[in-house]
């Protein structure tokens, strides 16, 4: 049901993006408190981007969740998310935004149906 999408300028040739993916699922599994089996995660490179006037490395997210979201959960998920790719690909965080949407299960589609 989660699902976090994640865009960045910085080239993801060359870089381990299965371990970028895994160590993400994992956290937004333990974090949310859901099942690792229905985490998706959405992981894009060299997309043009600009970030306070400059094309320095730089990133945006956004992650969408049946439940599990509230404010003290979302700034657990921007530290950890940030923790990863500055050190993966070495996007400092402040140069990341991470945006939240807790949604109903009719508006989430999956297996041909909705939740």
């Amino acid at each position: 049901m989660p699902c976090l999408n994640l865009s960045t300028n910085v080239s993801l040739d060359g870089v381990d993006t299965s371990a970028i993916l895994s160590e993400a699922s994992k956290t937004v599994a333990r974090l949310i408190g859901k099942p690792e089996a229905y985490v998706m995660i959405v992981l894009k490179g060299s997309v043009p981007m600009s970030f306070g006037g400059t094309e320095q490395p730089a990133a945006y997210g956004e992650l969408v969740s049946i439940g599990g979201l509230n404010s003290d959960v979302n700034k657990k998920l921007s530290a950890a998310v940030a923790a990863i790719l500055e050190t993966k690909l070495s996007v400092p965080k402040s140069r990341f935004f991470l945006k939240f949407y807790d949604t109903k299960g009719s508006n989430f589609g999956w297996n041909g149906s909705t939740f």
